[in-house]
């Protein structure tokens, strides 16, 4: 039997929730984990055409990037589109679970997507987090510090970029007598004994403290073991907002904007002047990204693709690049697709589905 929970844990693993922004709301919001799931709908909002979508098709687990419910609730009388969703969700016994900052946030999430699909290269986090890394410091005696080496390895740790099994590891010598109660795996009660040991310093991030200690303790041969924690401010280049990279091959400014066009299936593309420039390097940020115009102008971008962008935040564009704007579910349009790719490759044989209900509340009238 698989779980509602099961298939969370799957998403968090993907997109830990603690990287969500405070102001967010992201988990399980109806329904209990502990519940058998029949299949998953994904999707970009959970309004309540998608919840008895859910229903028509077997689906009691509705994965949503956008959370139904951002606010506390007063109450649930169906005057508005999140409190019927709630009530369709409650009534029908479907739990809704939402992804999203934390899904925009990591490497391979939301801004992966987007880079892709306009063919960029050489993708890095346009402005990583800081303060989500800790360092382990551990003494281990000489013959036991590749094992306990290998078990931080296996919970996560030393992790650094594109590089696994990172440490650092220097000889020296430990002193310690025990007590009367002690029983010590080397050395003699009451006698300081001095033990050739290993220092190891290990990195990983600072939401896996739990786990990673854990595996210290396992498989340390030690009684009491000796080891610090200390957080560090370093940026953590895995995950933050945003994204840029570079296109194989610099394009006309105006090129650029039909290979946009395309990518995303627009009708039109509100952007600022153009440069003159032709276009090499392009910042990217699902949803409402304005607030990296700085950072994607100091990166040297020729371009910044996102939305709902002020009237008076396209002046801050300058003439040091062009802002596209191309609709907030424009841009994130293809995220229940990452969705289905995440799902599918833990559970291949289990009902994964792709919401067929556009909830796009913005349209665009063409003329007759």
């Amino acid at each position: 039997m698989i779980t509602i929970g099961d298939i969370t844990q799957t998403l968090e693993k993907a997109a830990p929730t603690v990287y969500q922004e405070e102001y967010d709301n992201c988990g399980l919001i109806t329904g209990m984990a502990s519940w058998a799931c029949t299949g998953i709908l994904c999707t970009l909002d959970a309004t309540e055409e998608v919840i008895l979508e859910a229903k028509r098709k077997n689906c009691n687990l509705v994965v949503a990037h956008h959370p139904i419910v951002f606010r506390g609730l007063k109450r649930i009388n169906g005057y508005s589109y999140v409190e019927r969703a709630i009530i369709a969700a409650i009534k029908n016994d479907i739990a809704i679970y939402a992804i999203h900052t934390n899904l925009d946030n990591v490497q391979h999430g939301v801004n992966h997507i987007i880079a892709s699909k306009l063919g960029l290269k050489n993708c890095t986090i346009l402005d990583p987090k800081e303060n989500l890394l800790m360092k382990l410091f551990t003494f281990v005696p000489l013959a036991h510090a590749a094992g306990v080496q290998d078990a931080l390895f296996a919970a996560g740790a030393g992790n650094i970029g594109e590089y696994s099994e990172c440490s650092f590891s220097a000889e020296g010598k430990g002193t310690f007598k025990g007590s009367e109660g002690a029983n010590p795996f080397v050395g003699e009660k009451g006698i300081r004994h001095e033990e050739k040991e290993v220092k190891l310093e290990v990195i990983f991030p600072a939401y896996m403290q739990k786990k990673v200690v854990q595996a210290l303790l396992k498989a340390h041969p030690y009684e009491e073991v000796a080891y610090d924690l200390v957080a560090l401010s370093n940026s953590f280049e895995r995950v933050g907002s945003g994204m840029i990279g570079e296109l194989p091959e610099a394009k006309e400014e105006k090129a650029f904007l039909s290979v946009i066009q395309s990518a995303f299936g627009l009708q039109a593309i509100k952007h600022t002047a153009l440069t003159g420039k032709k276009v090499k390097k392009v910042a990217v940020c699902g949803g409402a990204g304005s607030f990296l115009l700085g950072k994607a102008i100091a990166a040297g971008a020729d371009f910044f693709i996102s939305s709902d962008i002020k009237y008076h935040e396209f002046f801050d564009a300058d003439g040091q690049l062009v802002i596209a704007d191309i609709g907030h579910w424009e841009s994130e349009q293809f995220t229940p697709d990452l969705l289905v790719d995440i799902l599918q490759s833990k559970f291949p044989t289990f009902a994964v589905l792709k919401s067929e209900v556009s909830t796009n509340p913005v349209a665009y009238f063409l003329g007759e």
